[in-house]
């Protein structure tokens, strides 16, 4: 099928690895081959893990494990799926074609199958060679993965569900390429919405009130659940707490530690919370962002004005471009996607 292959696997992750290969007409590819046997081996332990959650159901009395199960079952089953990949990452490819600074390969589909994925061979370092560079760098990089997971949520209305140092190619002055759409969450115009209530309600208007009574409706918590509103605030504030206020913040480790405590910690002082909240299906995999995505942040010591950025990228507020790379990329998508507020164009409709 190749005119060239080399047998030595440059990544592998936990069902594939990966080979450079030349194509019979010149290309260089990258050729994601995946284990034999690995999707039965990972049904049974999506069999374990169902008996892993229950458990966590003692713990955590507000927690119903079903949906949760059942969610992240149909996206493992997706990710085992190479053909489904392959149409998850042409749709980003498509969609972020000629960005100045985010780069998707794009799918060979006549060398792909179910089993194998085979894309353009992309450049750059892994992110352990980017993690030594400066500080100035590094800020690029982190500012461009953060414009990538929201412009692509709130736009795009899919969010690339494996935020991993794995997941990235960088060259300098913040490009980066994005590897791996095995794991992809398509969200409905509704669910956009909501998330965008909860930040108009807790970060925009500081109405922990309404907060509550949206968190209830969805059913992240119960109503009635026995926590003053100060105690839903103190909780649920941290995983907004970088982009509450306009000033230019550092995502450190220690925050990001933070964030994994409050998941996991169901005696900590935030217990009461925690013990009585739930996660609906449309939040098991919009968690990644806190506890993948934020890790990598906080790793790379990330500075900026988050709360400028994220005013970019947010559908409601549709805010000026508040860095160079903003800049670059408003001018973009007004060449690419028409209406430099809205986003749209190729993609489905911003949420409104």
């Amino acid at each position: 099928m190749f005119l060239e292959w080399d047998p030595a696997p440059i990544a592998s992750a936990s069902i594939g690895q990966v080979h450079r290969a030349i194509t019979r007409d010149g290309r260089a590819v990258a050729v994601k081959v995946q284990y034999p046997g690995v999707d039965e081996a990972i049904g049974a332990d999506l069999d374990s893990a169902g008996l892993v959650f229950k458990t966590m159901g003692l713990a955590f009395p507000g927690f119903e494990p079903g949906p949760m199960v059942d969610e992240i079952r149909a996206r493992v089953v997706e990710e085992l799926d190479y053909e489904n990949e392959a149409r998850n990452q042409q749709l980003f490819a498509d969609w972020y074609r000629d960005h100045p600074f985010i780069h998707v390969p794009d799918v060979v589909p006549e060398l792909s199958t179910a089993r194998v994925l085979t894309s353009e061979l992309a450049e750059g370092v892994r992110f352990e060679v980017m993690a030594t560079w400066d500080q100035a760098e590094r800020d690029l990089a982190a500012e461009a993965i953060y414009r990538f997971v929201f412009r692509s949520l709130y736009r795009l209305q899919a969010f690339n569900g494996d935020p991993h140092p794995g997941n990235y190619l960088f060259r300098p002055g913040g490009q980066v390429t994005f590897l791996d759409f095995g794991l992809v969450k398509h969200f409905t115009p509704g669910e956009i919405d909501v998330f965008g209530d909860m930040i108009r309600a807790l970060v925009v208007d500081r109405d922990t009130a309404r907060y509550r009574r949206i968190i209830e409706q969805i059913g992240l918590l119960a109503p009635g659940t026995p926590v003053s509103d100060e105690q839903v605030y103190d909780y649920f504030s941290h995983f907004y707490e970088f982009v509450l206020h306009d000033e230019v913040v550092t995502i450190t480790p220690q925050w990001s530690t933070e964030v994994v405590s409050r998941f996991f910690e169901p005696n900590g002082p935030h217990g009461p919370v925690m013990k009585a909240a739930n996660l609906p299906p449309s939040f098991v995999i919009i968690q990644r962002i806190n506890l993948g995505l934020m890790a990598i942040l906080g790793e790379l010591a990330a500075t900026a004005n988050f709360r400028r950025i994220a005013d970019e990228l947010w559908p409601w507020v549709d805010g000026p471009p508040s860095t160079p790379m903003g800049e670059a990329e408003a001018a973009w998508l007004a060449a690419r996607h028409g209406d430099p507020g809205t986003g749209t164009g190729t993609a489905a409709p911003a949420a409104r």
